[in-house]
């Protein structure tokens, strides 16, 4: 059963609120960044792939952010236009902000890293002003990434964009999304990452992103049932916890929970797995679907990704993920018991 229901009448499916910037993937393969000498460049950002993720199946996207005035501002909504997510609420910043640029390293299919450049960011700029009330009406769904409530005025952005969803009946969904770049302490992750919990229908994060919303030492004795607990009682449908290699687990309000693996694919690289699993679940419960469907969907997606070289134009169309899962005899979603460790 599809434990979230959406407003049919409303004319956009997700819109994404949060940072855009851009991917600098390294040509040269499995050695360290330091020795790369040339680049593909690719539209980047956790809920900019997202929303391109959910074009790419098929439905209306739009963005919320801001960024550059200057040519990779540019290269960003030219990128977004191509891919069909509406563009009207993505905004220069005015003071000479940079976009944030993301260098990859592939240093094995099993280890990959990142190198970010953060100091004066647009898409932290994104303030009260820029969120529009009406534009948020029209969408079934709203995304708020959690590295948008890591600094002023985006967070207070964030949040007032979450109340307009809220008012309107837009269903919210939080993607944690933890980076340590902007944050100041724990406690003050533990307090916004809480707060965006707690207005959401649906939350995402990995283990460790959890235990930072909750202010959790390491190797703590909490269960992640618990967690899970603890954040559907706030009034989530669904909390969605990542154990890394172990898969993920989908706790839902029904107080059912659903186990889900990869499937087996030859590794290009170790990240942008996650948001084409975020889009393809969305998607999944746009359709109406039960849950273990949709988590399917989101596996197979999520492994296609991790065998591609970029993450945003690696997003494939529904006909290929389904394909891809015809062409496979794997069952990689179970229905486990709600108190089940799997950590």
């Amino acid at each position: 059963m599809n434990p979230i229901q959406f407003d049919s009448a409303k004319p956009i499916d997700i819109i994404a609120v949060g940072r855009a910037t851009i991917d600098l993937n390294p040509n040269e393969l499995h050695r360290p960044l330091s020795e790369v000498a040339t680049f593909s460049m690719y539209l980047g950002g956790s809920p900019a792939n997202i929303v391109v993720g959910m074009s790419r199946l098929g439905k209306k996207t739009g963005f919320i952010g801001k960024i550059s005035n200057d040519q990779f501002g540019q290269f960003i909504t030219k990128s977004f236009q191509k891919e069909g997510v509406d563009v009207s609420n993505l905004t220069p910043a005015g003071n000479g902000e940079n976009l944030g640029l993301t260098f990859t390293e592939i240093l094995s299919p099993t280890e990959s890293s990142i190198l970010m450049y953060r100091r004066g960011i647009a898409d932290l700029q994104l303030s009260v002003d820029d969120v529009s009330e009406e534009y948020i009406k029209k969408a079934k769904i709203l995304l708020v990434s959690g590295t948008a409530l890591s600094a002023s005025p985006s967070r207070e952005a964030c949040f007032l964009a979450m109340n307009y969803a809220k008012k309107h009946g837009a269903v919210i969904i939080f993607d944690i999304d933890y980076r340590n770049y902007t944050w100041q302490s724990k406690a003050e992750i533990a307090v916004y990452y809480s707060l965006a919990g707690k207005l959401s229908d649906i939350v995402i994060g990995s283990r460790e992103e959890f235990d930072l919303m909750e202010m959790l030492p390491p190797d703590n004795d909490v269960k992640s049932y618990q967690l899970a607990d603890k954040y559907l009682e706030y009034g989530n449908k669904i909390a969605i916890i990542k154990f890394g290699k172990k898969g993920s687990v989908a706790y839902c309000g029904d107080t059912l929970a659903y186990k889900v693996e990869s499937f087996p694919v030859k590794l290009l690289k170790s990240f942008g797995g996650g948001d084409a699993y975020a889009s393809a679940f969305i998607y999944g419960l746009l359709e109406n679907w039960a849950v273990p469907k949709a988590l399917e969907f989101a596996s197979a997606s999520a492994s296609m990704v991790v065998a591609s070289h970029s993450c945003s134009t690696a997003m494939p169309a529904a006909k290929d993920i389904a394909a891809f899962i015809a062409a496979r005899t794997e069952q990689v979603v179970t229905q486990i018991g709600w108190k089940d460790d799997i950590e």
